[in-house]
C-alpha cells in the first residue's frame, strides 16, 4: 500500500468509492467532494488535509480527510475515512489511521476527533473506533434526524 497527498486525478475514484460504498446519502458525498475540491482547488489552504490509499494497480483503495479543529491547541478532527468495498477487511483504514496519527504527532497534534452515526450502517464504523483505541465521549440523541443520533469519538496521541 503506497499513501500519497490527493491528485486532481483522485477525485472521481473518490465519488466512485463513496457511492460503491453504500453507507454515505448524497448529501454526505457531496460535502465529501466539496472538500476534495478545496484541497484541489488551493493546495495552500490549511483547513483540510487529504491523502489516498493507492494499490499496486494505481487504483484507489481509501482515502482520509483531517484538519486541525478551529481555536483548540493540537486537536484534529478526522471528517472522512472510507474504503473501497473490495478492500474492506484487508487494513487499509488501520493504514489510513496510523499514517495520519504519525503525521498529526509529527506537528504536535494531541487528539484526534471523530464523528458519526447511531445507524446501523456505520456499525462497523463505530467499532472500528473503539477498536483503534477511540473513546465514545458524546451522544446527541436525534441529531441528524429522527432515529439518527450523533456519536463523538476522541482518541489522544
Amino acid at each position: 500500500m503506497n499513501i500519497r497527498a490527493l491528485q486532481r486525478e483522485d477525485k472521481e475514484s473518490i465519488r466512485e468509492l463513496l457511492i460503491a460504498t453504500d453507507v454515505f446519502n448524497n448529501d454526505e458525498i457531496n460535502i465529501a467532494l466539496e472538500l476534495v475540491e478545496i484541497c484541489l482547488d488551493d493546495p495552500r489552504q490549511q483547513e483540510y488535509e487529504i491523502f489516498c490509499c493507492i494499490e499496486e494497480q494505481l487504483l484507489l483503495s481509501g482515502y482520509v480527510c483531517i484538519g486541525p479543529t478551529p481555536a483548540t491547541d493540537g486537536t484534529f478532527d478526522l471528517y472522512w475515512i472510507a474504503v473501497a468495498p473490495v478492500q474492506q477487511g484487508k487494513g487499509v483504514a488501520t493504514e489510513l489511521l496510523e499514517f495520519i496519527e504519525r503525521r498529526l504527532r509529527a506537528k504536535g497534534g494531541r487528539m484526534i476527533v471523530a464523528e458519526t452515526s447511531s445507524t446501523l450502517k456505520y456499525e462497523k464504523t463505530r467499532a472500528f473506533y473503539l477498536n483503534k483505541g477511540f473513546v465514545q465521549v458524546a451522544q446527541i440523541h436525534e441529531y441528524y434526524r429522527p432515529g439518527d443520533d450523533l456519536v463523538i469519538y476522541s482518541k489522544h496521541l
